[in-house]
């Protein structure tokens, strides 16, 4: 099938601009004659591969770039030699006197296609140095996929993109193309997301803060008001309006305090300008990228993603207190599910957890949350980002219309744990939150600085006998371990001594499923489950007096198949680091409810079908 490209586009697109805003409104369709990885150089700043193109209209040629956010369509073989594509949206790059055409979006025609016509390289109408011309003797024949004559990348970065300007003032660039070898640009940015003022104290003395989270049509970049600009900004911003930024200084990124996906971030001084934009046209609002709930434990801990879902339950406000600053900060948990059949719960923070109000179970877009892996998958709000409630989006009004008429009244499968969040055990035993023991090893549960909790099913395959208990002090609430002496069994802790010991499990069992085995320690209640209520004074007694008789309790406690609530934790012990998982709690399995279970989940898969 024979496909039209758009005749004379790349005369067009080569051409000086100066305020032709009928240029950037183009849409051709041209073709893809070559392509060519652009490796960032040893030592720069730039981390991001990139692809310089070469576009035909059928007549001529000309060197492009994809911007970055296109990279996936070479990579993923989308678009390859001979691709017929419309491009969307671009601008340009002043490069050594020559416009470079920078491509933000396009649209593939043709994935697969012949070469169109025998295209020439673009005469230059007064020269070899005018603006706008590629100088014949360097350009490329159509037929090969090599460039000569190629800037280096670093000019790049140094050279400002010419996109359109404002009443004979500052040119407006887009956010892709700033760096800090640029001195006089603008940006014309929607802001997605403002913080709070902070302060900080310290030795160097007293400050205060805020940032933004600025976006164009090509990407995002954060900003930083310290001090006066406080004073001077922070009021000036709002969360969803649009902006001309500049005099801003242009720094690298300190990752450790950002989670936008940009090399670079702007730190606003005593003389940065921002003006209100009232024309919103060609500045997007929030984009997100948004991950399903039921493929949140394929996300690596402690990456970035963007969810949405709806809020099936809201937790009460609680607090905690920082380790680090010593400092109370407010929390609250929300359960969000969507069409995956999974839930994951979500912690609010500060004066969002605080002022945070949910009616008629909302539909809540989250950008740039933090996967955690706190007793199974969670999510955590960070100060940079963001939610909608109930956004006009066309995900939400499908999540929406799903949940109204199905999801209201389904059962789901939780990726993270309701009591892993406070520190504490659990509460009451989920059925679906149920993990295998060979994933429990492979998330590394335990290996952080704080316990992960899981819950499992598995079969007691043996049991330690050699310490099954210790003799314990009788006061209620002590517990701790005594020492025969001259005047009976005394406890340190009590100062008291008895006659005799009050004995307390301790249970050092391996336990089952069908991935894999685990050992894990118990203590008094788990033991009085395991050996049918009976107490670790009958069971010593036993012991001491009649090893078959005690064999046999053993072996009856053998093989039977538990739901357990479990913690797991790196301790070191004799220069030895493991993980100890310890039994939270133990329950037998009531197969009322998990018939329950597995009915309802045939019901639901038949449902999907």
């Amino acid at each position: 099938m024979a496909h039209q490209l758009t005749g004379g586009a790349c005369i067009r697109l080569n051409e000086p601009i100066g305020g032709d805003d009928e240029l950037f409104n183009m849409r051709p369709t041209v073709q893809f004659l070559s392509f060519k990885k652009v490796v960032p150089a040893p030592g720069s700043s730039a981390t991001v591969d990139r692809y310089r193109v070469i576009i035909s209209d059928g007549e001529h040629f000309l060197q492009a770039m994809l911007a970055t956010q296109l990279n996936h369509l070479v990579e993923d073989e989308k678009i390859t030699k001979h691709s017929i594509a419309t491009i969307e949206k671009f601008t340009c790059n002043l490069v050594q006197d020559k416009r470079l055409l920078i491509i933000l979006s396009l649209q593939i025609v043709a994935k697969d296609s012949s070469k169109i016509g025998n295209p020439t390289p673009i005469q230059s109408p007064s020269g070899p140095n005018a603006a706008g011309a590629l100088p014949q003797k360097t350009a490329p024949a159509a037929s090969t996929s090599t460039m000569t004559a190629r800037p280096p990348p670093a000019a790049l970065a140094q050279q400002p993109p010419r996109q359109q300007t404002r009443n004979g003032r500052n040119t407006v660039y887009p956010i892709e193309s700033l760096s800090p070898y640029q001195n006089h640009w603008m940006i014309k940015a929607r802001v997605s997301q403002k913080s709070d003022v902070k302060t900080w104290s310290n030795q160097r003395g007293e400050g205060k803060l805020f940032s933004v989270t600025l976006m164009d049509e090509t990407g995002e970049i954060k900003g930083t008001g310290f001090n006066n600009a406080v004073d001077e900004l922070y009021d000036k911003f709002q969360e969803g309006k649009v902006y001309f930024v500049s005099k801003a200084r242009v720094n690298l990124a300190k990752k450790k305090f950002s989670n936008v996906q940009n090399e670079y971030e702007l730190t606003f001084e005593r003389n940065t300008e921002v003006e209100e934009c009232h024309d919103v046209t060609n500045v997007p609002t929030v984009r997100y990228n948004f991950v399903d709930i039921g493929k949140l434990s394929e996300i690596t801990k402690d990456s970035v993603c963007d969810v949405i879902g709806v809020v099936k339950d809201v937790g009460q406000l609680g607090e905690i207190t920082s380790k680090t600053t010593n400092k109370t900060v407010s929390k609250r948990d929300l359960t969000l599910v969507d069409r995956s059949g999974f839930s994951v719960r979500l912690t609010l923070w500060g004066k969002q957890a605080e002022t945070f109000v949910a009616e008629d179970q909302p539909v809540i877009a989250f950008k740039g949350v933090k996967v955690g892996d706190f007793g199974g998958r969670t999510l955590s709000m960070f100060s940079s980002s963001t939610m909608q409630v109930n956004p006009d989006i066309p995900d939400a009004h499908a999540l929406r219309g799903w949940f109204d008429a199905a999801g209201v009244d389904q059962n789901y499968q939780a990726q993270s744990s309701s009591g892993g969040g406070g520190g504490g055990s659990y509460g009451q035993f989920e059925r679906a939150e149920i993990l295998p023991v060979n994933t429990v090893k492979e998330r590394e549960m335990g290996m952080s600085d704080k316990p992960d909790f899981f819950l499992c099913r598995a079969t007691i395959m043996h049991l330690k006998t050699e310490n099954i208990a210790y003799p314990a002090c009788h006061t209620d609430g002590c517990n701790k371990k005594v020492i025969e002496g001259h005047d009976g069994w005394r406890c340190e802790r009590c100062d008291r001594s008895w006659e005799k010991p009050q004995y307390r499990y301790i249970v050092s069992l391996a336990a089952a499923d069908y991935s894999g085995q685990a050992w894990l320690q118990g203590f008094n209640d788990a033991g009085q489950v395991i050996f049918d209520s009976k107490s670790a004074d009958e069971v010593v007694e036993v012991k001491d007096r009649d090893d078959v008789a005690f064999n046999k309790i053993v072996e009856q406690a053998m093989g039977k198949t538990y739901n357990f609530v479990c913690r797991a934790k790196q301790e070191t012990f004799n220069d030895s680091t493991r993980i100890r998982y310890s039994i939270q709690r133990i329950l037998p399995v009531s197969y009322k409810e998990e018939g329950a279970y597995l009915a309802n989940l045939l019901r639901r898969s038949d449902w999907a079908r």
